[in-house]
């Protein structure tokens, strides 16, 4: 059969959804400098394809500019089409950019972070997904029968990640029911979020070549255990050199390091509905389920919001490299440009109000009375979107790192989606957002 090469222009929206127009491969160099049409009210979009309330209406026109850096072309069968995708940032017809595209919101965040403290942010986001139409066998836990099983795919998927220019990390059989994990190393900026993105698109693509459908869903069965999203920060200075760790402090934090995790956990539960936006994001951060319940810093604690993770060197210049601490609320159903925009915000606010540095806590919280809590500064995170929703709006500094439309749209899109689902049980919920996450 005939055919032109395409290219997919793209960004990852407000809704975690990768939208956006097709281009020939041709044309990629005109596209480049003037983009492909896009239009505000996409940004309404639910994850449900349904369109909330809309205050731009039928007006108004935007392009989505494709970033070459930012762009991939992988041959995931021999004799099939590529996968080509470009990612891009919306912009207005006159070249700026748009108050609400995400990859220009990281930027913003990135840049204020700059003039607070010098510093480059260094992530890698970590993965949990599954693939609910694989048989399920018993004691396949981290399992390397179950690893040899699943070996093909997990291969193919390294070998499209290094096609696609990801620095591939690891790949395993995870503890749940047909869960995998696959991460990545690190990368400064704003290509530590593309790498999250195209990781998922090539993830799920890969998976259909195969005939399964790879869902990175925040959780599958109300009864089981989630898929998180685990970003891990550390700093690099002007000179490239690592910023985040301080051999003086017991737990090896600097002081810029934990004035930047003080901002994150002050205003946690005002931007967890950019991090965990789904209505059934709130059935995974619960106590006992290695996620977060808490505004916490845990000391090597997998249920603490931010985690100071271990490292393994002895040498102290590598100890510096190697260190690095770990967001764990959040999820795939966030736009990961949001999800990082929000942490960077967040700890760009703390380094620039000094905060203190945050106690280490190496407890389970969950098992303290309410009044002990609240002495020591913790709060439980909301438990509903509704919730996180209500206090992200009332939240006037945190509302403040955005664009002042962007409130007004965000809580529609999301009240919207939640309308979507109000009729449902926890369980039809989550085989609904499988489909779509």
């Amino acid at each position: 059969m005939i055919n032109s090469p395409l290219v997919f222009a793209a960004t990852c929206d407000l809704s975690g959804q990768v939208r956006g127009k097709a281009y020939p491969v041709s044309e990629r160099e005109g596209r480049a400098k003037k983009g492909i049409g896009w239009v505000p009210t996409n940004s309404l979009i639910t994850c449900f394809d349904t369109i909330a309330p809309s205050p731009f209406g039928a007006l108004g026109d935007l392009v989505i500019v494709p970033d070459e850096k930012a762009e991939i072309e992988v041959e995931l069968e021999k004799g099939k089409p590529a996968e080509r995708l470009a990612l891009g940032d919306i912009r207005n017809l006159d070249g700026t950019a748009w108050g609400l595209c995400p990859r220009s919101i990281l930027q913003d965040a990135l840049d204020r972070l700059d003039r607070a403290a010098g510093l480059q942010v260094n992530a890698a986001f970590e993965h949990e997904f599954q693939m609910p139409d694989l048989e399920l066998q018993p004691g396949e836990a981290f399992n390397y029968g179950a690893f040899t099983h699943h070996r093909v795919f997990g291969e193919a998927l390294v070998a499209a990640m290094e096609a696609g220019g990801i620095e591939p990390d690891t790949f395993l059989k995870e503890y749940g029911a047909r869960q995998f994990e696959v991460t990545n190393a690190p990368a400064l900026g704003k290509k530590a979020a593309d790498w999250a993105v195209l990781l998922r698109e090539l993830t799920k693509r890969l998976a259909r070549t195969m005939g399964h459908h790879a869902s990175f869903v925040p959780i599958i069965d109300p009864d089981g255990v989630g898929n998180g999203v685990h970003v891990h920060i550390s700093f690099l200075d002007q000179n490239d050199d690592p910023a985040t760790y301080d051999a003086d402090h017991p737990y090896g934090m600097s002081a810029t390091t934990g004035s930047f995790i003080a901002g994150i956990l002050k205003y946690l539960d005002s931007f967890l509905a950019l991090t965990a936006p789904s209505d059934i994001s709130y059935l995974r951060l619960t106590p006992h389920r290695w996620s977060a319940a808490y505004n916490n810093l845990g000391y090597h604690d997998r249920e603490a919001s931010v985690r100071i993770c271990p490292i393994t060197a002895k040498d102290e210049k590598k100890r510096a490299k190697q260190y690095n601490f770990e967001f764990r609320a959040a999820d795939a159903a966030a736009s990961p440009y949001l999800v990082m925009a929000a942490l960077v915000h967040a700890g760009a606010q703390g380094i620039e109000d000094n905060l203190p540095m945050p106690n280490v806590t190496q407890e389970d919280l969950s098992e303290l009375p309410e009044s002990e809590l609240h002495a020591r500064g913790y709060v439980r995170l909301p438990q509903t979107l509704s919730e996180a929703l209500d206090r992200f709006e009332a939240n006037e500094t945190v509302r403040s790192w955005f664009d002042p439309q962007f409130s007004e749209v965000y809580l529609a899109l999301k009240r919207a989606e939640i309308d979507h689902v109000k009729d449902m049980s926890d369980l039809e919920k989550c085989a609904l957002y499988s489909k779509v996450y």
